[in-house]
């Protein structure tokens, strides 16, 4: 009788038990499910406000290529010559025009006289709805002295989104004879450009008429574009925020669909005289919570675990089975210990006996899991492994300033014609290793060998309040340690070996790139050919120099008194339109 007390008592215990384990781990779930869905929609925003500067950026772009097209175009002698005859030829003016289009992939280029007059287009489909936004882009910059103009407009009879730029054309500067107007079309093929780059959907609506706003252009099918401009509509008449929208397929009065939700940020965008244009952006929930909902569904299976060993301990303690369970304890010691190799002896066929092999299993798994880790950190810094473990391998990354450098070895391909390829590569890793090793003594991060050369990054992915002053002290380090290493080289009766360092500051994007089968850490951005272009410029004997780096790196500095800079002068980068100025250093 009193066994069956107790067995009874210990069935009202376990299931009291089980019962506040249940509610603890539901509730911990939601928590978790919860700040899940918070976090992914605030990521999701600042996606969608990155979107929102890279397309800016992307007409500034514009713009500026189109500034840079107009003076080349005013110094052409084919244009001049047109433009002299008196009167002008519109034939042989619309013919040199539509030359240039060829050139500087301008769809339309106009040309205006002083009064505003249009003499040339390359399109004569829009000539009566070319000179009203140009007309108007014209006066704007001759009131104001802009050296050029620029705004979207609609053009052509389907009236196509537009981005006007306005320059003057000079015979000679500062006096302007002519303004050259240039038209590129904000079409699909630039959004879809725009979704390449930031992986958001765009779509561009146009409220003019707001009983039936009209879509511009769009990455999204047609039927979801439609209920896009709708809900656009519906919030310019009700002055409501935009929030969520769920598409694609359904009416827009519903906005209900089993497709995904999207997170959806409304820009607006002035007009050449016209009402302003929407923007809008998106990027699915889905994508952003796969990680947290991985975390959730791991979550359910450890509470699962953890309910099914809560019922199987509460069984076998009223059963009086203690020995297996000591011996399972006294084993996950042994695993905490790191001794993945001692295997837990327990001949069961129950459930005590699976969780033995499961344990064993465990122990395998474990020492692979750490394999795995030691072969990662060889392979990656241990800034980006550490990172991975933490963070996953997702792609994408995110704008941050560093510094990055760029070294390269100098007469290593003339030894590598005189030594076997063992002794050689032998050779090499000295050298990187001593190089790597200067580096990671300042908290560089090795981004990659190129052959024999090092791409190392200060301020990624851990962020340094003092990456220039750290990048500049490496790289002194580095023409310190070859020092030693050309000592020990020449004690052995080998030439000396050489090295070029190159260091340039400036904003990129950081993260993982490629493919979701192989990534990479590093960064991509204008910095980096600035970096590598200072690199090569050690070559040169006239800087005298083995160490270059930028303006911009030297303005960065926290303690610039450690440092002596010499100007070298300006250079000018593959692709860019700006000089960079170059600066020796030497240490203080």
């Amino acid at each position: 009788m009193a066994w069956f007390r107790f067995r009874r008592f210990s069935i009202r215990l376990l299931a009291l038990l089980l019962g506040l384990l249940c509610v603890t781990l539901a509730t911990t779930y939601s928590l978790v499910s919860s700040a899940n869905d918070a976090s992914a929609r605030e990521h999701a925003r600042a996606s969608l406000e990155l979107g929102a500067r890279l397309f800016e950026t992307a007409i500034r772009q514009r713009i500026d290529l189109s500034s840079v097209t107009s003076s080349l175009m005013s110094a052409d002698d084919a244009i001049k010559q047109v433009l002299l005859e008196t009167p002008i030829d519109t034939k042989t003016l619309n013919s040199t025009l539509a030359s240039y289009t060829q050139r500087v992939g301008a769809p339309a280029i106009t040309l205006f006289d002083l009064e505003r007059n249009l003499l040339g287009n390359t399109r004569p489909d829009l000539i009566d709805e070319t000179e009203g936004p140009f007309a108007y882009l014209i006066r704007r910059a001759s009131e104001r002295e802009m050296p050029e103009n620029n705004g979207f407009s609609y053009l052509g009879k389907s009236r196509d989104l537009h981005a006007l730029v306005v320059a003057p054309l000079y015979a000679p500067y500062p006096n302007i004879a002519y303004w050259f107007g240039l038209a590129f079309p904000i079409d699909r093929a630039f959004a879809e450009k725009l979704k390449e780059t930031s992986r958001i959907e765009v779509t561009f609506v146009s409220t003019e008429d707001i009983a039936h706003p009209r879509v511009l252009a769009t990455t999204l099918p047609d039927a979801s574009a439609k209920i896009v401009a709708d809900a656009v509509a519906l919030g310019r008449r009700t002055r409501a925020q935009l929030t969520d929208l769920v598409l694609p397929d359904v009416p827009a009065k519903a906005l209900a669909t089993e497709g995904d939700h999207y997170v959806t940020l409304v820009k607006t965008h002035d007009m050449v005289a016209e009402d302003p244009i929407s923007i809008v952006l998106q990027i699915p929930l889905g994508p952003e919570l796969a990680a947290a909902r991985d975390l959730e569904s791991f979550l359910i299976v450890v509470s699962a675990a953890a309910l099914a060993a809560a019922a199987i301990l509460a069984l076998l303690i009223a059963r009086g089975v203690s020995q297996p369970v000591q011996q399972l304890a006294a084993h996950t010691h042994v695993i905490a210990r790191g001794d993945y190799k001692t295997r837990l002896a327990l001949d069961r066929a129950d459930e005590l006996g699976q969780l033995a092999d499961a344990m064993n299993a465990m122990s395998v798994g474990l020492a692979e899991r750490d394999r795995v880790r030691d072969l990662l950190d060889k392979n990656v810094s241990p800034e980006v492994a550490a990172q991975l473990i933490r963070d996953g391998a997702a792609l994408g990354g995110q704008e941050r300033e560093v510094t990055i450098l760029f070294a390269d070895l100098r007469g290593f391909t003339t030894l590598s014609e005189k030594l076997p390829p063992t002794d050689l590569l032998a050779l090499l890793n000295r050298y990187l290793d001593r190089m790597s090793t200067a580096i990671e003594a300042h908290g560089g991060v090795i981004d990659k060998f190129i052959g024999d050369g090092i791409m190392a990054l200060f301020g990624a992915p851990v962020a340094q309040g003092d990456a220039a002053d750290r990048a500049l002290a490496a790289a002194l380090a580095m023409e310190r340690a070859l020092a030693d290493l050309n000592r020990e080289l020449a004690a052995e009766g080998r030439p000396p070996l050489g090295i070029g360092v190159g260091v340039n500051t400036a904003r990129v994007v950081a993260g993982n790139i490629g493919s979701h089968r192989r990534l990479n850490y590093s960064v991509i951005g204008d910095g980096v050919n600035v970096a590598a272009r200072i690199e090569s410029e050690t070559r040169k004997p006239e800087h005298r120099t083995n160490l270059i780096t930028s303006a911009a790196t030297l303005a960065a500095l926290r303690d610039p008194e450690k440092i002596f800079p010499r100007l070298l002068g300006k250079v000018y980068v593959k692709g860019r339109a700006e000089s960079v100025e170059i600066f020796a250093v030497a240490a203080g």
